[in-house]
């Protein structure tokens, strides 16, 4: 996955969900040889460490048993919060 693609994940997840919370993106889950590989490059501010590392207000957790994908917050069950709106673009 590419940083752009991710933008695209999230923009289909904020379209998808029209307002309703559980549905939009929760939490960033990325492989750890994909973010050493393609998404390396990609803006992810901690602004303090219970903020995390975010992507468009999207906390991100890395590892290697992760599968490289956006989940709702209903999908993420509470991991990825406290939840902010993902809907601005960088």
């Amino acid at each position: 996955m590419t940083p752009s693609e991710l933008d695209d994940a999230i923009d289909a997840l904020v379209e998808q969900a029209a307002g309703e919370g559980d549905l939009l993106p929760g939490l960033i889950t990325v492989k750890t040889d994909d973010w050493v590989g393609s998404l390396r490059g990609l803006r992810a501010p901690c602004a303090a460490l219970h903020d995390g590392m975010r992507h468009r207000e999207v906390v991100i957790h890395v590892g290697s048993a992760q599968d490289t994908r956006v989940l709702t917050r209903a999908e993420a069950g509470g991991r990825g919060g406290p939840y902010r709106d993902p809907s601005q673009r960088a």
